[in-house]
């Protein structure tokens, strides 16, 4: 069998998993889509699942009891090979109603959407290794709690490519992948010339793999951004100098190439000492942390035109003694022993 026609077939193997898994049949249909001792590695406060017994009680259990009628969207799907492993990722919505509280969220009663970013290792036509990040910023916000300053981005709901191609279920020639995957390299090292002594943003030569104007979906909290002078200015430069030497690019676990498109994780894939005020409100901890970061491109021509990211956020301010879910759990009972 050749490397494309299994990749073909693991794109169809775990598409056809995620879209029929459901609220009646989820506990079933994990042992048919995960290996027994699976190694699921989750978002805050999820955390790591080891085997499907865990990550039946432990997440899909709470979540489809809190979304019952929870159906999935993918605005992007693809696959690739990354370190003799075989991997396929997606990003995109569940959207259901939130009927029960959620990892103490408060339930709205209304529809609601999560964010999520995925990625599985697939050995044998079973997911042995799977890494999850869900906006659970987002799904904060749309129960009514806010507990970071505005985004600076928009806050609109994340899109899928302007070129409504990526669901990749066709070959895809081995060259512009290959050039995917080059740009990716290129890029990380352009991040790398970022030098926090100077701070100087023009170093990291974002035109040389970016358009001019690029599309960067960042997570709650951040938001989105428009163009090169957006990007540097509500993103990146609040970021670097809240973590200026951070190091981009460390310890990726998989980044597959499909054609025009790649994605990459890493637990963590960035790590970085917390040394400047400021970003998301905070004051600077000098603590070093790393970063569960998902990003997903798609590259049109010679550049980058689109980019979607997810951080666990959560868990990264957990670093930095806050606990988000601690302060959800304090006002609720602050609010029960309220008087009306």
């Amino acid at each position: 069998m050749t490397t494309e026609s299994i990749r073909l077939r693991n794109k169809r193997i775990v598409r056809n998993f995620l879209n029929g898994i459901n609220a009646k049949n989820y506990k079933e249909h994990l042992v048919r889509g995960f290996v027994a001792d699976v190694a699921w590695q989750g978002p805050h406060p999820i955390n790591k699942l080891d085997g499907i017994e865990s990550l039946a009680g432990d997440h899909y259990g709470p979540l489809f009891t809190s979304f019952p009628d929870l159906e999935r969207h993918d605005d992007l799907f693809f696959a690739g090979r990354w370190r003799d492993a075989e991997w396929v990722c997606a990003t995109g919505h569940y959207h259901g109603h939130f009927a029960s509280d959620w990892l103490d969220i408060p339930a709205t009663g209304k529809p609601a959407r999560i964010r999520y970013g995925e990625f599985y290792k697939v050995e044998n036509d079973m997911v042995s290794v799977a890494f999850v990040i869900l906006d659970m910023i987002g799904v904060m916000e749309q129960a009514g709690i806010r507990l970071l300053p505005a985004s600076l981005g928009e806050t609109s709901v994340v899109p899928g490519p302007d070129t409504n191609d990526g669901i990749v279920f066709n070959e895809q020639p081995e060259a512009e992948s290959g050039k995917t995957a080059q740009l990716v390299e290129d890029m990380i090292a352009d991040l790398r010339r970022f030098n926090p002594l100077v701070r100087d943003y023009s170093a990291m030569r974002h035109d040389r793999c970016w358009h001019e104007d690029m599309k960067w979906y960042g997570p709650a909290g951040i938001g989105t951004t428009f163009g090169i002078d957006g990007f540097i200015q509500n993103h990146q430069r609040p970021f670097l100098t809240a973590f200026p030497d951070r190091w981009a690019g460390a310890n990726h676990a998989a980044r597959p190439v499909d054609g025009n498109y790649v994605g990459s994780t890493g637990w963590p894939s960035v790590e970085a000492t917390h040394t400047g005020d400021g970003w998301l409100g905070l004051a600077a901890t000098n603590r070093r942390i790393g970063m569960r970061v998902m990003d997903f491109w798609r590259r049109d021509g010679d550049r980058f035109r689109e980019n979607w990211v997810l951080i666990d956020i959560p868990e990264l301010l957990l670093q930095m003694d806050v606990d988000l879910f601690a302060q959800i759990q304090y006002s609720a009972a602050v609010t029960k022993k309220t008087p009306a």
